[in-house]
């Protein structure tokens, strides 16, 4: 998905919203799977990768490696504390 449809999905989820045809928790629902998708397909030398731990919950990045990765949700997060990162696919 391109950042134009990303956008696109969104403004439609948002008119959506504002005609009352959805709930606020189905607008967040539809923009966290748009931003998802869109994070997911994203070309080039960057992939996505989630990190999961207590302090942190799940938190998605994008890196050129699982290492970088680690780096940019360690700079993220205040206080991550143990975390994992796993490729997202």
């Amino acid at each position: 998905m391109d950042r134009i449809s990303a956008l696109r999905n969104v403004e439609e989820s948002l008119a959506r919203f504002e005609a009352g045809e959805c709930s606020l928790a189905e607008l967040e629902r539809d923009v966290r799977g748009v931003l998802r998708t869109y994070a997911t397909d994203f070309d080039g030398e960057l992939r996505a990768y989630e990190a999961s731990g207590e302090a942190l919950g799940t938190l998605t990045v994008l890196a050129s490696s699982r290492d970088e990765a680690r780096e940019r949700v360690a700079d993220l997060v205040e206080e991550p504390g143990n975390f994992a990162v796993e490729s997202v696919e």
